[in-house]
């Protein structure tokens, strides 16, 4: 997985242009970003308790983070097996 899915997601939110977002949860080939990303949308246009769109969105973020960071460390597992 490329981390331009997660910059892209990151980029979008920072910006709100949600309509990207949206076309991004379509095309992304990762399961989770999708699904977090639909969390977020359908918790910021549907729901009236601002708390609700708050975790959401702390939930895609603690999610892109995640992800990320296990992106960069797995370069280092795959180095030590190839010996």
């Amino acid at each position: 997985m490329h981390t331009a899915d997660y910059d892209k997601a990151l980029y979008y939110t920072y910006r709100s242009e949600w309509d990207h977002l949206l076309i991004l949860m379509v095309r992304t080939k990762d399961d989770l970003l999708s699904k977090k990303i639909e969390q977020f949308l359908h918790a910021y246009n549907f729901e009236k308790d601002y708390t609700v769109v708050q975790k959401r969105l702390n939930a895609l973020l603690r999610y892109i983070d995640h992800a990320l960071d296990v992106y960069e460390q797995e370069p280092t597992m795959t180095m030590q097996y190839d010996y």
